[in-house]
């Protein structure tokens, strides 16, 4: 099918002042043509354009109106077939909660019974999320669908609440179900930052081709053009104080990593000042255990002279002993014969006088 391009957007050239990823863009063009909103929906759903007869977008603002807070909420909210209640958001900044966020929108959402409801007429739900970054780092993956299942069987619980992930910085991961559908072709549409590139993916289908040309027609719009702008503000100003924060967590990681390395070094300090008490403490005691064994050797020596000491003394009193009774038996013998020798010279004496 041939598409017709406006002239003034066959003309235009160069960078786009603000690409699709651009939420306010996002929502005003998916918001201004219900055809761009029915065809993406289509891709994503993987539904026929036949199978879908209505698609309301049942939060709308009015485009161009100034917004007070920046923090506000541009996702789209959509009743598909009067049935299924869709949730489609588009995401830059990493706020590091989408997952939690992305849950909370879709349990919100299914909340929607009044009092008296029964609950089978509760809506199907599917939260659509556009990012521009990489939700699970360990394992990218284009487009992801999540569902209630059993993690042991893999039997599915319920179709009530569905999450697919559209990440924008992986389209070279697109399946080759993904490209049957389009999808690549929509997220390198929200990503392409040139007209001529525009052009050719605009090329590939009517959708594409619808959603193309309404971006060039909201880009001209001065007053969207303006809430585009603030929207980049908000996220210039997001990224800056991601960025401040960043680089303070890193100061804390490297002032953390010093102080531990600070740690590790008074650590080593004090373990080889404990090491040298240690070998200090074991050379001390190997000294006294020396000092001690020569004293002990020295003792040993000083009893032993002590104990050959009084033995020596013990042998010169009993020689000395042995001696004087010697000495003492030959002067009773001396006097013995002293007084035998008197007696003889007496006898003598009285016979010379007879």
């Amino acid at each position: 099918m041939k598409h017709i391009f406006s002239q003034e957007f066959l003309n235009a050239g160069g960078q786009v002042t603000y690409r699709m990823i651009n939420d306010y863009l996002f929502r005003a063009v998916l918001q201004s043509n219900n055809k761009v909103l029915k065809g993406l929906i289509c891709a994503l759903l993987h539904l026929a354009e036949e199978k879908i007869f209505s698609v309301e977008i049942t939060n709308p603002v009015v485009l161009g109106e100034a917004v007070e807070n920046k923090e506000f909420r541009l996702d789209i909210n959509v009743v598909l077939n009067d049935h299924t209640l869709i949730n489609l958001e588009m995401q830059i900044a990493n706020k590091l909660n989408w997952r939690e966020r992305s849950v909370m929108y879709l349990c919100r959402s299914f909340d929607q019974l009044n009092h008296g409801q029964d609950y089978m007429e509760a809506k199907p739900v599917v939260h659509i999320g556009f990012l521009d970054y990489t939700l699970f780092e360990e394992c990218p993956e284009f487009f992801a669908t999540y569902r209630l299942i059993n993690v042991k069987s893999y039997q599915k619980y319920s179709d009530s609440l569905t999450l697919h992930v559209v990440d924008l910085t992986h389209i070279e991961l697109a399946t080759e179900e993904d490209k049957r559908y389009h999808i690549h072709e929509w997220a390198a549409l929200f990503k392409a930052d040139t007209w001529e590139e525009i052009r050719m993916i605009a090329s590939k289908n009517e959708y594409l081709a619808e959603a193309a040309q309404t971006m060039f027609r909201m880009s001209a719009d001065d007053l969207v053009r303006k809430r585009c702008r603030d929207r980049e503000e908000y996220y210039q100003d997001l990224r800056n104080y991601e960025r401040v924060i960043a680089e303070r967590e890193e100061k804390i990681e490297r002032d953390r990593v010093e102080h531990e390395q600070d740690l590790r070094n008074y650590e080593r300090v004090i373990a080889e000042k404990e090491e040298k008490i240690e070998r200090d403490r074991v050379e001390h005691e190997q000294d006294l255990r020396n000092y001690e064994r020569v004293i002990a050797e020295k003792e040993e020596k000083i009893e032993r002279d002590r104990v050959e000491y009084e033995q020596n003394l013990r042998n010169y009193e009993r020689v000395i002993a042995e001696k004087e009774r010697t000495i003492a038996e030959k002067e009773h013998d001396y006097v013995q014969t002293a007084a035998e020798n008197k007696k003889l010279r007496e006898e003598l004496e009285r016979l010379r006088k007879s």
